[in-house]
């Protein structure tokens, strides 16, 4: 067995508190205006600080950022202005001498159009072994001029790009994002020689980039206008997303896994029907995928009670834990996110914050101070929740969504490419502000490669180090679930139709998502995101209460 790893139980990952990184905006170690590894290095007694359990790295590759470093050239390299593999080694390092584990992106669906292998298929012939790594096929019509099947992008109207020679490849997302084939046997050893390749330098989880993707039938040639989770099929059969045979990849990586002491546990971004996420976080494959559905929710106890029963029952079947979440690198912060009017109510979800960005962005119109109340009230609640919670960088300083990115200034292919009808990602992947002044609020020396708006002035690590700051309340809170929660114990109570409440280990978690005040439950409150006045909680907000 490897050891590697920072020793500790298997388990430990069940209930952890994991924190995003993306390194290109946390901190800028040289000076050139991108995040890097000395950047990170330079903020880990920050990190020590929140008592975090890891923390998860966004991509490093080298990449030309057709895709915010999702389009991978290299799969076991650092991007040069990232940093090095030495570098790399020695963040780990202090990590764990910090108790924080390291989680590293896995982006196995596709490659950059940069990499050794697609570029080997460019200069090989039609059904060469280079091409059949990746997939290629004829096109249409007389002279092969047409796409070969009518396939949608993620990014843009067209899932084919034709090649000097006439054919064309298949990529969901940017032409600069090729499909591996994975019929491929070279593509599956590829894929197991880079797990192997990152555990051995420690480690200790991975997170996996479109896990539902992979393994596709494509005989014949599938057409997809929309990529809606509505038009995938939810019993195994769906042409390109989320067919059973994908569990045989993940089957393989947890051998390689338990290679290792603790084995790596890995976590499926997987948007698949709900009956269909258990099993990706099964003990035979990776061990846990992603709960994505407090993301598309509105701002409702009755959602949000049916969301946590859900998922609980789901992490019951399937023996894991599940993850919770509010923001991360591709979505409106949720400060932001839960103050727009009627977000969450619509039926396709994330379709209310893709119409609302390109409605409103320039003229927002929302009420931030609720936003932000509800963000923390929303954070209080799955932090006591069993299971493991992802925090996205900058929302434990209540950031809110940078809106007013100006378009000559901004990066996503998803605004560029999405016919207007997407929103772009730039905002809440703003550097971070460390300091309340400064040429980029401390992120570097230099200034930053997105701008920073003239708020985070007031909004930063140095201004929220004391007081009563949402930085405070976001260690305070992560410190009591350390030694107040021991069991995944779980029971609902009943204080009310605005309200969710239940008890965990003697400590009773209520929310309030009405506007007047709420009775609590007899008790010593421990914490709370909201002045309490009379016994009473206010709307939007959230405490714990000790009834030991």
């Amino acid at each position: 067995m490897k050891t590697n790893q920072l020793p500790g139980p298997a388990n430990w990952w069940r209930d952890a508190v994991v924190y995003q990184i993306y390194p290109r905006s946390f901190a800028d170690g040289n000076g050139d205006g991108i995040g890097d590894l000395k950047g990170i290095l330079s903020r880990v007694d920050y990190l020590a600080s929140l008592g975090i359990d890891a923390v998860w790295l966004s991509p490093f590759f080298p990449s030309q950022l057709a895709d915010g470093g999702y389009d991978v050239d290299d799969y076991q390299a650092i991007d040069e202005r990232i940093g090095t593999l030495e570098e790399f080694d020695e963040l780990v390092s202090k990590l764990h001498e910090n108790q924080i584990r390291v989680f590293v992106d896995i982006v196995p669906n596709h490659s950059s159009n940069r990499h050794a292998w697609f570029k080997e298929a460019l200069e090989a012939a039609p059904g060469s072994p280079a091409r059949d790594r990746y997939i290629f096929r004829d096109g249409k019509g007389p002279d092969g001029s047409q796409p070969p099947s009518k396939l949608a992008s993620h990014f843009g109207p067209e899932g084919w790009t034709q090649v000097p020679d006439g054919q064309w490849y298949m990529h969901l997302f940017t032409k600069e994002q090729p499909d591996f084939n994975w019929d491929n046997e070279e593509v599956h050893q590829y894929f197991l020689d880079t797990l192997r390749f990152w555990s051995d330098r420690g480690v200790d989880g991975f997170r996996i980039d479109v896990a539902h993707g992979l393994k596709k039938n494509l005989e014949p040639l599938p057409d997809r206008d929309s990529y809606a989770l509505s038009v995938m099929k939810d019993d195994g059969t769906d042409p390109i997303f989320d067919r059973d045979e994908v569990h045989e990849v993940y089957a393989a990586w947890r051998e390689v896994f338990n290679e290792y002491d603790p084995p790596p546990v890995a976590v499926a971004e997987a948007w698949v029907h709900p009956n269909r996420r258990p099993p990706y976080a099964s003990a035979n494959g990776l061990g846990q995928a992603f709960n994505f559905d407090l993301l598309a929710s509105k701002w409702d106890a009755d959602s949000f009670r049916k969301i946590i029963t859900d998922n609980l029952e789901m992490s019951a079947e399937t023996g894991s834990s599940s993850t919770w979440v509010m923001s991360n690198h591709d979505v409106i912060r949720h400060a932001t996110r839960l103050a727009i009017p009627g977000y969450g109510e619509s039926a396709d979800g994330f379709g209310d914050e893709h119409r609302w960005y390109v409605e409103n962005r320039l003229n927002p119109n929302l009420d931030l101070d609720l936003g932000l109340a509800r963000a923390k009230a929303a954070t209080l609640l799955i932090l006591a929740l069993p299971g493991s919670t992802y925090i996205y960088q900058g929302e434990e300083l209540g950031l809110h969504e940078v809106l007013d990115i100006p378009g000559e200034s901004m990066q996503d292919p998803q605004w560029f490419r999405g016919e207007g009808k997407l929103k772009s990602r730039d905002g809440c992947r703003v550097p971070l502000p460390w300091t309340s002044a400064g040429s980029s609020y401390g992120f570097g020396k230099g200034g930053a490669h997105l701008p920073q708006p003239s708020w985070f002035a007031q909004v930063n690590v140095e201004s929220q180090e004391a007081g009563d700051s949402t930085l405070n309340l976001y260690r305070e809170a992560i410190k009591l679930r350390k030694a107040s929660f021991s069991t995944d114990s779980f029971k609902w109570l009943n204080l009310g139709p605005n309200a969710t409440a239940f008890e965990r280990d003697g400590i009773v978690c209520v929310t309030n998502f009405g506007k007047e005040g709420l009775e609590l439950p007899s008790g010593k409150v421990l914490l709370s995101s909201g002045a309490i006045s009379g016994g009473k909680l206010p709307g939007n907000a959230t405490a714990w209460v000790s009834t030991l």
